[in-house]
């Protein structure tokens, strides 16, 4: 089973571009005195909603595969 970390990590480099996330339209830094909320949140940019196109789950883990038929394009 893959980790919350792994889950969630937006920084991997094959990224799906349509991706979207809170912390992408706020800049602040991170402090590690503050312990991390629960508020994870993304969704897609054709759908606005925690589903893609392909009507599978919005997350950074699933949607880092260009094998995602909707990766990049919103089309499945």
């Amino acid at each position: 089973m893959i980790n919350e970390a792994e889950q969630y990590n937006t920084e991997h480099p094959e990224l799906c571009p349509c991706l979207r996330y809170k912390q992408m339209f706020y800049e602040a830094p991170r402090d590690p005195e503050v312990p991390r909320s629960n508020d994870i949140h993304f969704w897609c940019v054709y759908t606005q909603s925690v589903l893609g196109p392909d009507g599978q789950l919005v997350v950074p883990d699933a949607c880092t595969s260009p094998s995602r038929k909707c990766y990049g394009t919103g089309k499945v």
